[in-house]
């Protein structure tokens, strides 16, 4: 539930769809959609506090309001030069990604185990991600169930278009001014297609997906351990294949 309440940035990313279907804002406005997230946040508390557990509460609790500071991150932080940093993409993946998965595997896990759950939620987290920002370069606008380009069309630099920079330097500019110049947004595609960005971004989800499921290898032999080693081989095999694919 907090997952798909989160999805009420549709609102600020004015996307008219969403995995196939109308977005939430397209489908009931701006107001409804904002506070059906607010909804589900609300029910999502609510079962929360029905488990008894108050570390629990704290985690989960703590994903919702580092959702918000990395979509706060994401709009008031790209488009400047301290922005080229892969370490503050990393940085916003994490907060809007990877903790979701961070903490929801700590929350149902023995304190013994817990900085394992930590590892395996934030390389797949981050890995997950990675993917879903190449996807966005690579994919039809069917096959995303959103627009193509979106990112770009946003004027937000994700991995891809930050890697794409180290080779053409033009780029620079044009994430300085968020793609906002007259063709940046044309030109900026030409010249990402035309590097390894896309390529060096399959790579590093890879690393993390390997990453995920190598620290699985802490844990007992489980039918749980099972199911997170498939979702977690599902994910690396994604990556190849598309790095594979893409060269």
């Amino acid at each position: 539930m907090i997952h798909v309440a989160s999805l009420h940035d549709d609102v600020s990313d004015e996307f008219p769809f969403h995995r196939s279907a109308a977005s939430a804002p397209a489908a009931f406005g701006n107001k409804l959609a904002v506070l059906g997230g607010d909804f589900l946040l609300g029910r999502a508390s609510a079962a929360l506090s029905r488990l008894g557990s108050n570390e629990t509460v704290e985690l989960i609790a703590s994903v919702i309001a580092n959702l918000v500071e990395g979509e706060i991150l994401q709009m008031k932080g790209n488009g400047r030069p301290l922005f080229f940093s892969v370490i503050d993409v990393l940085r916003q993946i994490y907060l809007k990604t990877a903790l979701l998965m961070v903490q929801g595997a700590r929350a149902v896990v023995g304190d013994v185990w817990k900085e394992v759950a930590y590892a395996y939620g934030r390389n797949l987290g981050i890995a997950f991600q990675l993917i879903d920002d190449t996807l966005d370069f690579s994919s039809s606008t069917a096959q995303l169930g959103k627009p193509g380009f979106a990112d770009i069309q946003l004027g937000l630099a994700t991995r891809p278009a930050l890697y794409a920079a180290e080779e053409f330097l033009e780029l620079e500019g044009m994430i300085g001014r968020r793609f906002g110049g007259d063709g940046d947004v044309e030109r900026a595609l030409t010249l990402i297609s035309s590097s390894r960005g896309v390529e060096r971004t399959r790579e590093l989800a890879w690393v993390h997906a390997e990453k995920a499921r190598d620290v699985l290898a802490l844990l007992p032999r489980s039918e749980a351990r099972d199911a997170l080693e498939g979702l977690t081989k599902g994910r690396c095999q994604e990556a190849m294949v598309d790095t594979h694919e893409g060269q």
